[in-house]
């Protein structure tokens, strides 16, 4: 089988963000010597993790503290120092991105306060124009580009949108723009979602809100930071996480019914799926609310009327504030649908990273990993570091689309069906899939180079 060689007229890079994938990717290629611009259009790094980025596009409220321990989102480049917590807080990774991107010697080579507005493929390589905030757009030719501009940052409302919302004379916003619970003291609070953010927004909005319920479509299993006194994660990242799939949804089910029993003795709704079926909703505080009566649990919205908001289940209630913790879309703003497609929030890349319809297109750390993204990142930009300076090869397009077919239907079969799974992996199998890939892509260049 022939191989998809980009063909690339210049190594030259370009990097679209400066976040947790973004430094990443500048490591693996500063690493390498490549010649490299990596444009950030906030004025720090650290991407979602900065709170009050001046880039807009952080979603970090106060409170925010990492749901993956530590030892699990640390980059192997650079380990977290041995005295954080085991959770630190958003402050403490901001730090650590700082110290990451000095240590290497980056900073210098990020360009902040820049916006990328369009990458467009020609055929040397793209045309990518940036701006400086007040400044004047400006066109520069790159071989390579690397999107790197996260995912939690384009607030997904629910579609259609409730029936009446329009007349609700309280406050909605989505919980990308929430940041402390001082708007919630002393209102009656809907928190709409059952996801890390849902949780964490209704514990805080239980401790000031005269009220707070939590509205959701389906049932979740809510995974303790903590179990049996260690990190949730460090026991997945022990040998059990290389067991059949079918060993670690058992153990993991033992464990949380041993452990804090059945969602539904607090209240919540049967889940639909076993665990390990669906992003793991992570809370340590979440079911003491609901033990102690502090929050009261509702199914979907149904409609409005005025400050009333009705449930699918008949049942009604007022309220002054409702908070939608429905999920972020996949956006890339300055590519043309007629470059990627992001319908759905599913993109057609092999192995989560290639485009094999554009070569020198990679996106880095557009994943949902059961785990931390960092470390992923970290490998994805390994094996980018490898095509790009033809160290390795990849397969051909043909190839790479039954790859992506093959995944796709993997997802289907895995994972219940919603926009937030488009974009899932295992955190270990991925990681060895990208190690075997990386292998597998030297291999064929060496191949090609002894025919």
């Amino acid at each position: 089988m022939t191989g998809h060689s980009s063909g690339r007229s210049s190594t030259r890079v370009c990097i679209v963000g400066a976040g947790s994938s973004g430094i990443a990717a500048a490591q693996a290629l500063h690493a390498r010597g490549v010649d490299f611009d990596c444009f950030e259009v906030g004025s720090e790094v650290g991407g979602n993790w900065r709170y009050g980025n001046d880039n807009q596009m952080s979603s970090a409220y106060e409170s925010l503290h990492i749901n993956t321990s530590r030892q699990l989102m640390e980059y192997a480049a650079y380990p977290m120092p041995g005295d954080l917590p085991d959770y630190p807080n958003h402050r403490q990774i901001a730090a650590y991105f700082d110290d990451y991107v000095d240590h290497f010697g980056l900073r210098d080579r990020i360009t902040f306060r820049t916006e990328v507005v369009k990458v467009e493929p020609v055929r040397e390589g793209y045309d990518v124009t940036v701006r400086p905030l007040g400044g004047v757009p400006e066109t520069r030719r790159y071989g390579h580009v690397v999107v790197a501009n996260g995912h939690h940052w384009d607030p997904r409302w629910p579609e259609p949108g409730f029936p009446g919302a329009e007349s609700f004379p309280g406050v909605q916003l989505h919980a990308h723009h929430y940041r402390t619970p001082e708007p919630l003291v002393g209102r009656r609070v809907l928190v709409l979602g059952i996801g890390n953010s849902a949780c964490d927004i209704a514990v805080e909005s239980s401790r000031v809100a005269a009220s707070t319920d939590l509205a959701m479509r389906r049932g979740a299993h809510i995974v303790p930071k903590y179990l049996l006194g260690v990190p949730t994660d460090r026991l997945t990242d022990s040998p059990i996480a290389r067991a059949p799939l079918w060993v670690q949804r058992s153990l993991m089910s033992a464990l949380l019914r041993l452990t804090q029993g059945k969602v539904t003795d607090y209240g919540l709704p049967e889940p639909d799926h076993a665990v390990l079926h669906a992003h793991p909703t992570v809370s340590q505080d979440l079911l003491n609310r609901l033990g102690h009566g502090d929050i009261t649990v509702r199914p979907n919205i149904d409609r409005f009327e005025g400050s009333t908001v009705f449930f699918t289940d008949g049942s009604s209630g007022e309220y002054d504030v409702v908070v939608y913790c429905t999920g972020y879309k996949v956006s890339f703003p300055f590519l043309d649908g007629n470059v990627v497609t992001a319908e759905d929030n599913h993109v057609a890349l092999f192995r989560r990273v290639v485009d094999p319809d554009h070569p020198g297109l990679y996106f880095v750390g557009l994943i949902q990993p059961l785990g931390a993204i960092m470390p992923l990142a970290e490998a994805q930009a390994g094996w980018v570091a490898d095509l790009v300076t033809g160290l390795g090869r990849l397969p051909s397009k043909a190839e790479m689309r039954r790859e992506i077919a093959a995944y796709d239907r993997a997802l289907r079969k895995r994972f219940v069906a919603s926009k937030r799974h488009t974009i899932e992996v295992d955190f270990h199998a991925y990681r060895a899939e990208i190690e075997r890939e990386r292998k597998a892509s030297r291999r064929r260049r060496a191949n090609s180079q002894l025919k």
